[in-house]
């Protein structure tokens, strides 16, 4: 069945949906296309129905059927905490980011983000600086560094960290994947930090996912005339946070 899923999920080029129905419709395999495209693929891969699949996507909608990855799964066993945020955040956003991270660092999390400019790619630094481990979940396929000024960052997580994407190859960034991505992202967190996020953004459909699938939401208060997320979410329940203790603490009585 891991090659069965895995041939429709190279077919496919990842689409969830389409690799439902040709499973669910028992689609034959053609196998000289089968044999093409595992030539094309060099990162390694689990699925669904594989042992060192992440337990903890099983139990989210839509799970990816196959995860495309470099660098150490077993990243995902580990006590993991998502930090996400907007990806043109002002000085203080870069500030409370770095901060939390490298606390969060100190009390052995891995740092769970999407890679993308911002928030996202200030936490993988910061937890990569603090000598600690992090998580890049992509919203394009495992070859593709998206965006390309975190090529460097990109490297640096497929050989020492974890760069993982349901999308396999090339697939060219595309809207309506990265929302998609984002269930990911949660789903792979114990609990989900907002470091500054407009209320309108790919940061508040992450912290949705979060909630859908049981997690907490911590969230950086910020001034009433800045940025609006993080306060909206306070206000929809998130938990506000001001240092590292206020996570670690609720953690540990959860």
């Amino acid at each position: 069945m891991e090659e069965l899923t895995l041939y429709f999920s190279l077919k496919y080029d990842g689409d969830f949906q389409s690799i439902y129905n040709a499973l669910l419709n028992k689609e034959r395999v053609d196998e000289n296309l089968k044999h093409e495209l595992l030539k094309e693929m060099n990162c390694k891969y689990t699925t669904i129905f594989s042992d060192d699949y992440p337990e903890t996507l099983k139990q989210i909608n839509c799970p990816p059927f196959v995860l495309y990855y470099y660098g150490d799964i077993s990243l995902t066993q580990k006590k993991t905490i998502a930090v996400v945020g907007m990806r043109e955040p002002d000085t203080y956003g870069e500030e409370v980011t770095k901060y939390f991270v490298e606390g969060l660092v100190n009390h052995d999390y891995t740092i769970v983000s999407g890679m993308a400019r911002g928030i996202d790619g200030i936490a993988h630094q910061c937890a990569i600086d603090h000598v600690g481990k992090t998580i890049a979940v992509l919203g394009t396929g495992i070859e593709y560094c998206y965006p390309l000024r975190h090529k460097e960052l990109y490297t640096e997580l497929k050989k020492n960290h974890l760069v993982i994407s349901e999308y396999p190859f090339h697939v060219s960034p595309k809207r309506k994947l990265f929302p998609f991505r984002n269930r990911i992202i949660a789903g792979l967190s114990r609990n989900v930090l907002i470091t500054q996020a407009r209320e309108k953004s790919g940061t508040m459909i992450t912290a949705g996912y979060a909630l859908e699938q049981g997690k907490d939401v911590f969230a950086v208060p910020s001034r009433i005339y800045d940025y609006d997320g993080c306060n909206s979410l306070i206000q929809q329940g998130a938990k506000p946070v001001i240092k590292v203790s206020d996570i670690v603490e609720d953690e540990d009585l959860g």
